[in-house]
């Protein structure tokens, strides 16, 4: 069934839709081709439930627009919508700030808002995107604890707060991002989300997009005033940006919490979603709507929203909720974009679908699509290989699993075509984003339980020890789910994405009561920053670097030769999955040094007493070692 929005002549392509603010006046351009008449209507308040009407004309290419004179700085506004007879109020879809709950829309003045030396504040030294280490957190998850030492719990301040200890003196909060070492914050959900009532507050993962361009309010100190939120955010990046840290933007682009009743179908019906050939909404999200990412119109919302987030909160990086929703070529410029304005930025997302999609298969950005370009894919291979499944009790190499050796080597080589045997998804290995669990699915450390239950608690902590060293040492971007480096627990429950503060929080005396592993992982994040060879990011110089070498079964060991004069001349890397240990022979006859071992790394490098080996090694059981030639 053709929809008359389609039409070729009715694409924009200004940057100027929504309100657009100045001092002395401000714009309003809404794009919406079918509806009947739309009428603005400003608000002096987040209280008010009337305000002062102006009636929109109708422009070229289906563009309502009005100019209003005077000075509307954080001014609140909605759009009153007569269609087919039947008038209905909505926010604008392109609205950069919003009351509780998405009611009104903002007119926002960002220079009143902004923290002060926000424009010219220090952000990090730009680094390659495989000399990136992730680190995945949920904003309340980060803070909600009663023993994180943090005073704003649950809010984007709490990631502000500097000294935070336990009540053992344990540091959390900010110092411990820093002191772990990891590059990127990856947060959950930050943009406006429905199904968090605001004004009470509540728990959600947040992937039932409202407003997009809107920081989500529930994580905000004050919900109502429009401003607090954009202030409380931007005071996160700068704080994190500040301390050398970058931050990642979870997006949801693929869906919205509804359908009929949203503001892009109030605006736009049945255009920026997809339909089947009966004209009812397809469920390719598995979350009731998919949005249609191939649909100019929806593109450009797409392209211009990231531009928006990239520009206006210095954002270093998205994450994109079931990219495979999304069709190559929107992929494709959106990248472009973003890279416009932050070279540097890191695109990756899954390469996967909720459910059945009414996008052809041949457009979707599934694994593969992504060779060549600047988008990074989440590794569920490798991330299977080294665990099994992520809610049953399948075995994978760290835990049980047999013949896994071969899965195992193409993650290491970050998923490229390394040689005949050995060859997967990607052309470079920054395309692969290596993990082994994230706020999906069974937490690791619930994982082992589940699927190991007659090992001791001893060997399934160093089950998740050695599944964090797969990702920490594989060629590729090393992606952590926060709080797996402390045996975060869930207490076994695999969608927790509503439940609560008490399955959900970062329980931080974890730290002191995995304190070997917590330092394991530590150390291990800076040995790889340390060394370039391990963070390659073209396929010639990894097939150049890298050999394998024989090993028992439930083993791979491989020896990387590096060219660059900061590095060890020699690392050899050695993944013991046995229940014994094993005994390894040497690749040649000079004397090698132990940089890690089952407990320890030596970040610093090769110190006096240092223990070393010739000729052959003996790696414990579950454990990784890593040797150096200088």
């Amino acid at each position: 069934m053709v929809n008359e929005l389609d039409n070729p002549e009715l694409i924009y392509n200004g940057d100027d839709l929504g309100a657009v603010y100045t001092t002395l006046y401000t714009t309003f351009k809404v794009w919406a081709p079918k509806v009947e008449k739309i009428t603005l209507v400003i608000y002096e308040n987040p209280y008010d439930d009337l305000g002062q009407k102006h009636e929109m004309s109708k422009d070229l290419k289906g563009i309502w627009k009005i100019k209003l004179y005077g000075n509307y700085k954080n001014k609140y506004y909605n759009y009153l919508v007569l269609d087919k007879g039947n008038q209905r109020e909505t926010p604008d879809i392109y609205t950069k700030g919003a009351s509780a709950n998405g009611k009104k829309g903002m007119i926002v003045d960002f220079d009143s808002i902004n923290p002060v030396n926000w424009e010219n504040h220090n952000r990090p030294i730009p680094i390659n995107r495989t000399e990136v280490v992730i680190y995945e957190i949920h904003v309340r998850d980060f803070s909600a604890s009663e023993d994180s030492g943090i005073k704003n719990k649950g809010k984007y301040l709490g990631f502000t707060e500097k000294g935070t200890k336990t009540a053992e003196g344990i540091l959390t909060g900010l110092d411990y991002l820093k002191e772990l070492g990891i590059t990127h914050v990856h947060l959950l959900p930050v943009f406006d989300f429905a199904s968090v009532d605001e004004t009470v507050g509540g728990y959600n993962w947040g992937y039932d997009p409202y407003l997009y361009n809107v920081p989500e309010g529930s994580y905000a100190t004050d919900s109502q005033d429009g401003t607090v939120r954009i202030h409380e955010l931007k005071t996160l990046i700068q704080t994190l940006h500040e301390n050398g840290l970058n931050v990642i933007m979870d997006v949801v682009y693929n869906h919205t919490i509804t359908t009929v009743n949203s503001p892009m179908n109030i605006l736009a019906p049945e255009y920026y979603y997809r339909t089947d050939d009966n004209n009812n909404y397809t469920n390719g999200s598995g979350c009731g709507n998919e949005t249609a990412s191939e649909k100019p119109m929806m593109r450009k919302f797409m392209v211009d929203s990231i531009k928006f987030w990239t520009k206006e909160y210095k954002i270093d990086g998205f994450r994109f909720d079931l990219m495979a929703l999304h069709d190559v070529d929107t992929m494709k410029e959106l990248t472009l974009q973003a890279k416009i304005i932050n070279p540097n930025i890191i695109i990756y997302g899954e390469p996967w679908t909720g459910g059945s999609s009414s996008l052809s298969p041949s457009l979707q950005f599934l694994k593969g699509r992504q060779r060549g370009m600047q988008i990074s894919l989440f590794n569920d291979g490798l991330r299977n290989a080294i665990k099994g499944d992520n809610d049953g009790t399948g075995l994978g190499f760290v835990n049980g699993g047999a013949g896994l050796e071969l899965e195992i080597k193409k993650g290491i080589v970050g998923s490229i075509n390394f040689n005949n045997e050995i060859c997967n998804f990607t052309q470079n290995p920054g395309e692969a984003i290596n993990y082994v669990s994230s706020h999906d699915n069974l937490c690791l450390y619930d994982k082992f339980e589940k699927s190991n239950p007659y090992n001791t608690p001893l060997e399934r902590e160093k089950m998740n020890r050695l599944a964090l060293s797969i990702v920490l040492t594989c060629q590729g971007m090393p992606f952590i789910q926060g709080g797996t480096e402390i045996l975060r627990t869930k207490q076994g429950i695999h969608n927790s994405y509503n439940a609560g503060d008490t399955v959900n929080e970062i329980c931080w005396s974890r730290k002191s009561e995995f304190k070997e592993t917590y330092e394991y992982i530590k150390g291990l994040i800076a040995l790889r920053k340390s060394q370039k060879v391990m963070t390659l990011d073209d396929a010639t110089e990894v097939r150049e670097a890298l050999v394998f070498l024989d090993t028992p079964c439930n083993c791979v060991a491989y020896e990387l030769t590096s060219t660059f004069a900061e590095d060890y001349s020699k690392i050899l890397i050695v993944h013991n999955s046995n229940k014994d240990g094993i005994k390894l022979t040497l690749p040649d006859d000079n004397e090698w040094y132990i940089l890690a071992n089952e407990y320890e790394v030596n970040k610093l490098g090769v110190t006096k007493g240092t223990k070393t080996c010739i000729n052959d090694v003996i790696i414990p059981y579950l454990s990784t070692y890593i040797l150096c030639q200088q």
